[in-house]
């Protein structure tokens, strides 16, 4: 069974309110894009559980992977039903970045595993399973333009019309660390909110589409700001860091790669809105 979990982008992000819990409530509009992983189950050899890294190579302990973390959040639920698979992950999505990667992983394995194992859970079941995983994996499931409030739980889809537009992905290859991202920000509530100004002209937003991030990200990484100022140079309708970052997207209505000279390091990938 193979699938190709997709990345988001974050139009606006704000952070309202740092919660009792240690958490932070957040105002964001989610979008799926095309930039893709790619995700295979197999049978395991053995009767033992695996997971096997392919592509990009995943830092740091790999029994905290999300697609692990997912396979043993419904082992534990299903003690019966889920059995030992191989797990194979083609990372192509950058990590650190705001993309939303590895939630979108995660997400998708528990999707993978239900219908593997016949589990038969509802959408909402599977919501509720993947918010053990993090806070961007409700997202996942629903996959499709959506205001989210609360952690990024609280998802209400709504209608934009990206019909004609493009959108570019550029990645510096900055790590950010999205703990201290947080620890940069004051939280507050804006005067008008995200939902509103998405059904503006998108020549609006410019002005008043913001995510809280990206001021101290680009204070520390000047890169932010200078990717960001070549995407509008070169007609960008918008443009703007995603999540906690570090990666930028430009929305374009007439847009080839060739228009930019980025570093070769970067990562630049021409894509839309699913």
């Amino acid at each position: 069974m193979v699938s190709l979990p997709n990345c988001k982008i974050n139009l606006g992000l704000n952070i309202t309110e740092k919660r009792k819990d240690g958490f932070h409530n957040i105002e964001t509009c989610f979008l799926p894009v095309g930039l893709k992983d790619a995700l295979e189950i197999i049978p395991a050899e053995n009767d033992k559980f695996q997971f096997t890294n392919l592509g990009t190579q995943i830092v740091g302990d790999i029994s905290k992977n999300l697609c692990v973390n997912a396979y043993q959040i419904l082992k534990d639920a299903f003690p019966d039903k889920i059995k030992p698979v191989h797990i194979l992950l083609n990372k192509q999505i950058p990590m650190g970045a705001g993309l939303g990667g590895g939630s979108s992983d995660g997400a998708y394995t528990l999707m993978m595993l239900n219908e593997y194992f016949n589990l038969e859970l509802s959408e909402e079941q599977l919501i509720e399973f993947s918010l053990m995983l993090g806070s961007d994996c409700p997202f996942f499931i629903i996959n499709s333009p959506c205001i989210g409030l609360g952690r990024g739980e609280q998802l209400e889809k709504v209608s934009i019309n990206f019909k004609g537009f493009k959108v570019l992905l550029v990645n510096p290859g900055i790590h950010i660390a999205t703990r201290w991202a947080f620890e940069q920000i004051k939280a507050i509530i804006p005067v008008k909110n995200i939902k509103e100004i998405i059904h503006q002209p998108i020549n609006t937003w410019k002005k008043e589409l913001i995510n809280d991030f990206e001021v101290p990200v680009s204070r520390v990484h000047p890169e932010i700001a200078a990717i960001k100022r070549e995407l509008y140079s070169k007609g960008a309708a918008y443009a703007s860091m995603t999540g906690s970052g570090s990666t930028v997207f430009g929305i374009f209505g007439q847009l080839e790669a060739s228009m930019f000279n980025f570093p070769k390091n970067y990562l630049v990938r021409v894509t839309e809105v699913l």
